[in-house]
């Protein structure tokens, strides 16, 4: 089938407009509660060309979502504009009119979207809302960006799992850290500010208490302008090894942090947690291990959609085998600190030359010295 040229400048076009709008949305990624961050971005033709007329967010918490926003801030001038939407539009009616009926009654001529709302209230009854009031209506396919920007909606919706993502920083060889000398430096600084980007666009990052004790970290996001938007920590601690005078116990009233441990743990236990504002999360166990499958399922009932696993290679490798993991940052450092003896390296259970079975390399990004590798499980 031939394509004109006009064809291939209006998709062209399309996809410029709805690039900003996945922008936009990246600004509220992990600030809208159980909602998805979707933008909305209201474009008008003229003598002069496409302009945006405005544009629109969903709020911190979730409410309210994009579309109303960016209406209001068109005006008069979302007649018979085209509406860039990141997600499909609601369909269901709350406490306040759907999205849908929003558009249509602001006399939109057209709307763009990245991603059908997979929610049973919508899932195509919004593009279906458009269509009948005589709105043109444009579903970009394969929208990868739009997907990694609402992955843990995405996956809250069609599963009762949080979208987990493991990352790793490591040698070409796999190596991740030493028994004796603990948290080797392996990353530049550039890979760790990238680092801290990530954990700003997840809602909680979790480790084991092997990495609580031993590197004592802060697990929080401390890039200029964004320390607020620090992640709920999560330690798994089956063996009850924290104490009052860990980082992640001592700031937990100023990040929420959550202790994983079996439900038979002490009372004793549960007081020194509850009376440093640490909250408590039973859990069952398998074989004297925290039973990983279940936990996810408990912490998704929690509101929690995306999980950055931090954890050392124990960790990392217990995740992959219960094929709980959906993506995989790999940080390869290009001047890695090496162990005094090459005997006590820590190795995980892949290399960035061996990915784990059902993983395929999407991105491949240069962070100064270090190359920074992203896998995503396949379909």
């Amino acid at each position: 089938m031939n394509v004109s040229i006009k064809q291939l400048m209006d998709v062209a076009q399309d996809q410029k407009f709805l690039d900003a709008a996945l922008r936009l949305a990246r600004k509220h990624q992990g600030l809208t509660g159980t909602n998805p961050s979707v933008a909305c971005v209201i474009v008008s033709n003229s003598e002069l060309g496409p302009r945006i007329v405005g544009s629109g967010i969903t709020a911190k918490g979730g409410r309210p979502h994009a579309e109303p926003p960016a209406l209001e801030e068109a005006g008069d001038l979302a007649k018979g504009a085209t509406a860039y939407v990141t997600l499909e539009p609601c369909a269901h009616h709350g406490k306040t009119p759907p999205c849908a009926q929003n558009l249509i009654d602001c006399g939109v001529a057209r709307v763009v979207t990245a991603v059908i709302d997979p929610d049973n209230r919508v899932n195509g009854k919004g593009h279906q809302m458009l269509i009948d009031a005589g709105i043109e209506v444009t579903q970009m396919a394969g929208s990868v960006a739009a997907q990694r920007v609402m992955q843990g909606y995405l996956k809250a919706r069609t599963s009762s799992r949080p979208f987990i993502t493991l990352k790793i920083a490591m040698t070409e060889k796999g190596l991740m850290g030493s028994k004796k000398k603990g948290n080797l430096k392996i990353s530049s600084n550039v890979s760790s500010l990238q680092t801290h980007l990530h954990r700003a666009r997840h809602d909680a990052i979790l480790v084991g208490s092997r990495t609580a004790l031993f590197d004592d970290p802060n697990l929080d996001c401390r890039l200029p302008g964004l320390e607020g938007r620090s992640p709920i920590r999560i330690v798994l601690d089956e063996k009850l090894q924290l104490t009052k005078n860990a980082i992640v116990i001592k700031t937990a009233f100023k990040t929420p942090t959550i202790i994983v441990s079996p439900a038979t743990t002490s009372l004793e236990y549960r007081q020194m947690l509850a009376q440093n504002g640490v909250q408590h999360q039973a859990c069952e166990m398998d074989n004297g291990r925290i039973a990983l499958p279940e936990l996810m399922d408990d912490l998704a009932a929690k509101g929690i959609q995306s999980i950055m696993v931090e954890g050392g290679a124990g960790i990392a490798k217990s995740f992959i085998n219960e094929n709980l993991v959906d993506e995989i940052v790999i940080h390869v450092g290009g001047e890695p600190q090496e162990p005094d003896d090459p005997s006590h390296g820590v190795y995980a259970p892949f290399t960035p030359s061996s990915f784990p079975a059902g993983f395929e390399l999407q991105q491949t990004l240069k962070f100064g010295v270090d190359t920074s590798l992203r896998l995503r499980k396949k379909n």
